[in-house]
């Protein structure tokens, strides 16, 4: 396991972003995990711009596989009073791989307070919960997972998860890693068939300036409303160990087969 704060504090800062390598155990088949890339898109944003408020929106695109060495870089599209727009990009020796533009705006006097986005469906993983990790030599390994099977459908996940290494990493940060870490929903559709899928974008909100949580635990949501013609799109949800809302999100899928 290679902690993903590691992978940050070995990174070589350039004057636009940083140069780092994929370990193989953030790999998920030829391409490293979309959570770890979006990730690293993020960091380097963050040390692009100074003192920026909180993030409230990622638009990420998967363009093709990472591997290896990798480029990471950031620009700023523009900042103002409020809002600050930037954009990163992840390149390997294949190409551009991840592209990202985020956006993070400070809270702003509002006569507005509502919220009647739904809670956690279920409860935090006790203390002695049967959990389970991944392989080491797969993305999986750098977390701890609880499944909800009894709460889903038929192309739905409802899983609690975590890092077991996040010591170090800006908040933010952390959520991109783990927000990506479900499988598709689609896949649960595929029964004894191993179709490859491949997520194709990513669109994220939170909901949370500051979210918090409790031993790292974050529940996390996935539900595909339809799947064909090699396409599924799905939406997704974080809530924080006390059940409150953290993100809401929208991901398009391939489906090769």
């Amino acid at each position: 396991m290679t902690p993903l704060a590691d992978i940050l504090a070995g990174a070589a800062r350039t004057g636009s972003g940083f140069r780092s390598a994929i370990p193989g155990d953030w790999m998920q088949g030829r391409t490293a995990f979309g959570g770890l890339s979006a990730a690293l898109a993020l960091q380097a944003a963050l040390e692009a711009e100074p003192d920026l408020p909180p993030l409230r929106s990622a638009q990420v695109a998967f363009i093709g596989p990472l591997a290896g060495d990798v480029t990471v870089t950031a620009t700023k599209l523009r900042r103002g009073r409020n809002a600050a727009f930037l954009q990163s990009d992840v390149t390997s020796e294949a190409g551009l791989g991840l592209r990202a533009t985020f956006v993070f705006m400070a809270p702003l006097a509002s006569s507005i307070a509502h919220d009647d986005a739904p809670r956690a469906p279920v409860a935090p993983p006790a203390a002695d919960a049967a959990l389970y990790t991944g392989p080491e030599d797969f993305f999986t390994g750098n977390f701890n997972f609880l499944d909800q099977k009894q709460a889903t459908g038929p192309a739905e996940w409802l899983r609690w998860a975590r890092l077991r290494a996040r010591d170090g990493l800006d908040p933010f940060v952390e959520l991109m890693a783990i927000g990506d870490a479900l499988p598709p929903a689609a896949f649960k559709l595929l029964e004894e068939k191993r179709t490859p899928l491949s997520s194709l974008n990513w669109q994220i909100n939170f909901q949370a300036a500051a979210p918090p949580t409790t031993d790292g635990w974050w529940l996390l949501h996935a539900h595909a409303a339809t799947a064909r013609d090699g396409f599924s799109t799905q939406r997704m949800t974080i809530w924080d160990a006390a059940g409150a809302p953290v993100a809401e999100a929208m991901q398009g899928v391939a489906i090769f087969g």
